[in-house]
């Protein structure tokens, strides 16, 4: 099957169960390469369901995602080799390996050790509190450290696709301003993003595209900027209501 022009990733129609809980019904979209794409919705709308699945951790009963033209495999180690990498919601480091062997397990599957170290080198100039810790263990990082660490990890197996689930979850504010300023500048260095995240307001900031997903299937969908003038998305997710007309 030959890639639709411009087009890295298409979910089309997945459905996916836990048991009997329906917990994507009919879920389609696609991810434009060099694309930041958002999926927004409060908690269980089943944006984590969707990135684990693309990831591999989870198989849909039915659908199809095809990923540069080609059939997305349907085992983690196999989508990793594929070139969609996930850092995972909470981060999930090890916390009793040091900064650097948590980086460098994200390279697990590659074999040159000279790019690897290159690539290590390019972390620690993209994340500059990653050379200050490198050979501290990722248990002792603050929260934010830690995110910065994950996002690396991801970037060490060189995807052509990153999915980032939640990254500014249970940050400070001030920190998470810096975890969206990071994604939007992977964006520039050609990095093609899925993003989900109930940060609605950061997140469509920085969105090419967007989908709004509740209770498991895509209720909204448009550009980042629509979608933050949608009454609609305005009055669920960002606590704006319209004034009532005298």
């Amino acid at each position: 099957m030959a890639k639709a022009d411009g087009v890295h990733l298409s979910v089309d129609g997945i459905n996916v169960f836990y048991g009997n809980i329906h917990a994507l019904s009919d879920v389609s979209l696609k991810v434009d390469e060099g694309q930041i794409v958002s999926m927004v919705g409060a908690n269980g709308a089943g944006k984590s369901t969707l990135l684990m699945t693309l990831a591999g951790v989870l198989k849909a009963k039915s659908g199809s995602v095809t990923f540069d033209g080609a059939p997305l495999p349907d085992a983690p180690h196999r989508v990793l080799a594929a070139g969609v990498c996930l850092v995972p919601e909470r981060r999930r480091l090890y916390a009793n390996l040091t900064v650097r062997e948590n980086l460098m397990m994200g390279a697990h599957l590659r074999k040159n050790k000279a790019e690897i170290n290159e690539d290590l080198e390019r972390m620690m100039d993209l994340f500059p509190i990653i050379r200050e810790r490198v050979k501290q263990y990722a248990g002792t990082l603050s929260g934010g450290e830690q995110q910065m660490v994950a996002i690396a990890r991801g970037l060490m197996g060189r995807p052509k696709l990153l999915l980032m689930d939640e990254p500014s979850l249970g940050l400070a504010p001030l920190i998470i301003q810096q975890v969206f300023e990071t994604v939007a500048g992977l964006k520039r260095q050609g990095i093609t993003i899925l993003l989900a995240e109930q940060n609605a307001f950061q997140s469509l900031e920085i969105s090419d595209y967007a989908y709004v997903l509740e209770t498991g299937h895509i209720a909204l969908e448009g550009t980042g900027q629509e979608l933050l003038a949608d009454e609609r998305v305005r009055e669920a997710y960002l606590g704006v209501r319209q004034k009532a007309i005298d």
